[in-house]
């Protein structure tokens, strides 16, 4: 393989964490485009592949029978090279509580262009502070790629928090050659509202705790407010997940409790996303605006609107890129919010 054949990606450009490589791992598949990555995860304290980056590029390898050089704990460089993607049957465990809905995220645009539907078992981390949480693809992400024409069913096997791990996801895929291209410039009225405090080895008034700030600050009643009390044996574990579903979007918002933080603050960070929400009119939030990105590319075209982009965003468009004949444009829209128009 020579280097002129090669896309070659900077892996410290942008964000300078994992997001480059996974994305880049879902576009080489689908497009059967090989690259280079180089400084991988340049950006964060310890760089180079940990065990869940790793765990995604051989799931990513295990879907299209790649041949992959550099896939090793901490390497900092690595070349893939991909085959056809299959369908089928797969099962990867991460082996820590590292994030199992960012490996089914890697491995998840391609399989919608496999020939046959896919089964996919995760093992490790369900509910990570830096990753999307279950409930967020579930209730976010996945009902807008079900209207852009993919069929995906995702089930929570078994909490898994961390440090300790231990969790399950699993995923029901069928083949969607051709993603609709997406436009989502309103959100519509409010359908429904709630806030749900999970607690696993954790005291309950914790969660009373958090709740009672939440429809403090929101004017929330008792009906949108609700414990989850897991078994013991999967925690220690707490977080708050509000849930707001709008006519044309739902949005999903997510706070860890962490040691030495008060519940009081945890739900204040979660309530206080809700209203910058709420006050921008915009349909689509930071964290889903990172996750639209490739699959409006992979469609072909699409616009949505949005609170300023983060880096992952940003990024994101970078790398689709480098691997598709596409533009991302970032215009300026009313009350601070911007609208991404991708199209070729």
């Amino acid at each position: 393989m020579r280097d002129s054949e090669l896309i070659v990606i900077d892996g410290s450009f942008g964000e300078g964490g994992g997001q480059i490589l996974r994305s880049s791992l879902s576009l080489s598949m689908v497009t059967g485009r090989p690259f280079r990555i180089d400084n991988i995860r340049a950006g964060r304290d310890k760089p180079g592949l940990l065990r869940q980056h790793l765990t995604a590029v051989r799931a990513a390898a295990e879907v299209c029978g790649a041949a992959v050089e550099g896939d090793a704990i901490g390497s900092g460089g690595l070349r893939f090279s991909p085959g056809p993607i299959r369908g089928g049957e797969y099962a990867f465990s991460i082996g820590t509580a590292g994030s199992t809905t960012l490996v089914l995220q890697t491995v998840l645009p391609a399989l919608l262009w496999a020939p046959s539907a896919s089964r996919v078992v995760i093992e490790g981390g369900t509910h990570n502070p830096h990753a999307p949480t279950v409930e967020f693809l579930g209730r976010a992400f996945l009902p807008i790629l079900r209207g852009m024409g993919a069929a995906v069913e995702l089930t929570l096997d078994r909490h898994g928090f961390y440090p300790a791990g231990g969790g399950r996801i699993t995923a029901m895929i069928e083949p969607a050659p051709v993603l609709r291209p997406l436009e989502l410039s309103t959100r519509g009225e409010i359908v429904s509202r709630e806030a749900v405090a999970t607690v696993a080895a954790v005291p309950g008034e914790i969660a009373k705790r958090e709740l009672r700030v939440v429809a403090e600050m929101l004017g929330w009643g008792a009906e949108a407010v609700r414990i989850s009390q897991l078994e013991p044996g999967r925690g220690p574990g707490n977080l708050l997940t509000i849930t707001l579903a709008s006519e044309h979007v739902t949005e999903v918002f997510t706070s860890f409790g962490v040691r030495g933080v008060s519940a009081e603050a945890v739900a204040r960070g979660a309530a206080e996303q809700v209203r910058e929400y709420l006050r921008s009119g915009a349909p689509v939030w930071e964290h889903l605006a990172d996750q639209l990105i490739l699959p409006l590319a992979l469609a072909g075209g699409g616009r949505f609107v949005t609170g300023p982009l983060s880096a992952h965003a940003r990024t994101n468009i970078a790398v689709t890129e480098k691997f598709l004949d596409i533009r991302t444009r970032v215009l300026d829209s009313s009350g601070g919010n911007q609208c991404v128009v991708v199209g070729p």
